[in-house]
């Protein structure tokens, strides 16, 4: 198969023939119809997230079944069928609890085994990961709720249960962000969007976020107060960094609850945050990672039945040799929306 190969950190990646997967005995093979390039996989190829070299990142995919393990019963070849990027074992007790998220024996692709910067992907634990490819769902979005969408999701209605009429203050304006801000419109909640990039600001507006704040022009956390009559109720920070993290919680308004979404790394494993406003403001502080594999049907049951168009997100289709340059271009400003790649080379 030819795959997108990380072989040395910051480089291009080089677009090369690559050994085609073997099928776990409990998992199946996938023909990937559409990848998305996600911040997380930046991390990666700069660094932040050390992985042994040679490596293929992607995490976040969509895909055709081309081979079945021997153990696998719900699936079969020429199923369309969307992952999750935690790959779960299904047999473990915080697995049996529904916590699939942190499940000790979990396998992440493009982290700890061969990812979705390719033709080809083996997917490991599939009877319990899997889920059908809804009939119309476009796959380079269908890709996007493998990491971004499904993310956002259960940071807001997993993890801190975002209510109709909150205010929801979102600091980060790129795929989880724009992802929360459509989720949480759909639930009935008002939002602000906090970012840097007037781009990303303007998008915002025009997904319906009720107020956006540009953090250049003084204080986002007293401008987020301000407009929201005292402090968000939930606060999402989606870029991983201490001043977002820091202002998402001094936003908060008394009793108000933050969701770490941003994946620290790097120099940012450890940050400094405000705790006088953590006890002061009697806060709640969640963090997350990903999404069970359990909640696709009412994350997919949402979409549907509140008519959500999710199409906004997906800005850039792009061919496999383009993942170098939007990778390299998490290191400044991105322009808004999602990249996916969706033009895999014979």
């Amino acid at each position: 198969m030819r795959a997108a190969v990380l072989r040395e950190l910051r480089q291009p990646l080089s677009i090369e023939d690559w050994p085609d997967p073997e099928c776990p005995a409990d998992g199946v093979v996938c023909r990937v119809l559409a990848s998305g390039i996600c911040r997380s996989d930046w991390h990666a190829w700069a660094g932040g997230d050390p992985l042994p070299l040679p490596h293929i990142p992607g995490h976040e995919y969509c895909g055709e079944v081309v081979a079945v393990g021997r153990d696998v019963s719900r699936w079969r070849v020429g199923d369309r069928v969307i992952a999750p990027f935690i790959l779960a074992c299904g047999a473990c007790p915080d697995c049996a609890a529904g916590n699939q998220t942190v499940c000790a024996g979990q396998v992440v692709p493009g982290f700890t085994c061969a990812g979705s910067f390719a033709e080809l992907i083996a997917v490991p634990h599939a009877d319990h990961n899997l889920t059908a490819l809804p009939e119309g769902l476009d796959p380079a979005l269908a890709a996007a709720l493998g990491c971004r969408v499904t993310t956002a999701w259960h940071a807001l209605t997993g993890r801190a249960a975002l209510r109709p009429g909150e205010w929801l203050a979102i600091f980060g304006g790129g795929g989880i962000g724009m992802s929360a801000l459509l989720l949480a419109k759909g639930l009935g909640a008002k939002v602000a969007v906090v970012d840097v990039v007037p781009e990303k600001l303007a998008e915002a507006t025009r997904l319906g976020a009720d107020v956006v704040i540009d953090a250049r022009d003084g204080d986002p956390a007293e401008a987020v107060r301000a407009a929201t009559g005292g402090g968000a109720d939930l606060a999402i920070e989606a870029l991983g960094i201490p001043e977002t993290t820091a202002n998402a919680l001094k936003s908060l308004r008394k009793l108000g609850r933050m969701v770490q979404v941003g994946m620290p790394a790097g120099d940012h494993l450890t940050m400094p945050i405000p705790m006088d406003a953590l006890y002061s403001g009697q806060l709640a502080v969640f963090g997350t990672r990903g999404m069970p594999a359990w909640r696709y049907p009412s994350l997919l049951q949402f979409i549907e039945g509140a008519g959500l168009d999710l199409s906004p997100l997906v800005t850039r289709r792009v061919a496999l040799a383009d993942a170098s340059a939007e990778l390299a271009a998490f290191d400044g400003p991105t322009p808004p929306g999602i990249a996916v790649i969706t033009d895999f080379p014979d």
